[in-house]
C-alpha cells in the first residue's frame, strides 16, 4: 500500500498535481502544456501510461490550459462538472467527458477520488481527496477561506497540497490595485500564509507526513519566508514548497517497495509511514 505524489507545477502560471499507486494515477488539473507535463514526468521517471484520468477543479486558465493537448493525445477520461466545462469553453470530445458530484467517490482502479466544494471565485469550484486503501492525499488550492468542507477533509489527510498564496503585508504594500487585493484576500480568492498555517496547526492529522505548500504568489510571497513559517511548527511533518517553475521530487507514502517501480527520476528516500 503506497502512493506516489508530486507537484508538476504550482502557481498562477499553471497547476498540475500527480497522485498514483504502482498501477494507476490521476492528474489534478492541467495548467501546463501536454509537452511540459510529459517532460516533467519523464524527468521523474513517471509514465503517462499510468495516468488513467484527469480531474478538473475549476475553469481558471492556470488549471485548464493543458487539457486540450492532453485529451487530444491521450484517451483517458476528463472528470469535470457541466458548469465548469461550459464556463471554461473547453473543447473536449463528449466521449472523454465524465462528470462528478461532491462526496460521490469516483473509482479509478484502486484509487478513489472524492470531490468536495469550496469557496473560490469560479463557477463550480471543487477540491479533491485521492484515496488508496487507508492513505489519503488532499489538494487544497484556490481556497477563499477554510470552510467546514475544507477543514473536515484536511483533518483526514496523510499528505496534502495546501495553498499558501500570499504574505498579507506583501500584498497590502504591493502595487496591485485595490480591487485585485480584495479579490485575492476577500474570502473568495486565496489563502494567505497566516490562514494556511492556522489551518495546519489547528486541524492537521497526527498521520500527516507531508505538506506541499502550493500556489505561492510570484509577487506577494517568498518561498523562503513560507518555508520558515511552517518549519517552526511542522513537528514530524515534512514541509515541501512546490515551485511555479519546476516539478518537485516524487514523494512516497506507504510501505517500502523497490525504487525501480518508480523509475529513474528524483525520488525521496522511501520510508515507512
Amino acid at each position: 500500500m503506497q502512493l506516489y505524489i508530486t507537484s508538476l507545477n504550482s502557481g498562477s502560471n499553471g497547476n498540475c498535481y500527480y497522485i498514483g499507486n504502482s498501477k494507476e494515477a490521476v492528474l489534478i488539473d492541467a495548467g501546463i502544456s501536454c509537452r511540459e507535463t510529459e517532460k516533467r514526468m519523464k524527468r521523474l521517471g513517471l509514465s503517462m501510461n499510468r495516468v488513467k484520468a484527469l480531474f478538473v477543479s475549476h475553469e481558471h486558465s492556470d488549471h485548464i490550459k493543458g487539457i486540450a493537448g492532453l485529451c487530444k493525445k491521450y484517451q483517458f477520461p476528463i472528470y469535470i462538472t457541466d458548469r465548469t466545462r461550459e464556463r471554461g469553453r473547453l473543447l473536449i470530445p463528449d466521449f472523454q467527458v465524465s462528470s462528478f458530484r461532491p462526496y460521490e467517490p469516483v473509482v479509478i482502479g484502486d484509487l478513489l477520488v472524492t470531490a468536495f466544494p469550496k469557496y473560490h471565485d469560479a463557477t463550480d469550484p471543487h477540491s479533491f481527496i485521492v484515496r488508496h486503501k487507508d492513505l489519503r492525499v488532499g489538494v487544497f488550492t484556490d481556497i477563499g477561506r477554510p470552510c467546514d468542507h475544507v477543514i473536515s477533509q484536511f483533518r483526514q489527510c496523510d499528505a496534502a497540497f495546501l495553498e499558501a498564496n500570499y504574505d498579507e503585508d506583501m500584498l497590502e504594500n504591493s502595487s496591485y490595485p485595490y480591487f485585485l487585493k480584495q479579490r485575492i484576500r476577500g474570502g473568495m480568492g486565496h489563502l494567505s500564509n497566516r490562514q494556511a498555517v492556522e489551518l495546519f496547526q489547528a486541524h492537521r492529522s497526527p498521520k500527516l507526513t507531508h505538506l506541499f505548500l502550493s500556489h505561492l504568489s510570484e509577487n506577494n510571497n517568498c518561498p523562503g519566508k513560507v518555508q520558515r513559517l511552517f518549519s517552526e511548527c511542522a513537528g514530524s511533518t515534512r514541509i515541501v514548497v512546490a515551485s511555479r517553475y519546476e516539478e518537485t521530487a516524487v514523494y512516497v507514502l506507504g510501505r517500502e517497495l523497490p525504487v525501480e517501480m518508480v523509475g529513474g527520476g528524483k525520488v525521496e528516500q522511501l520510508q515507512f509511514f
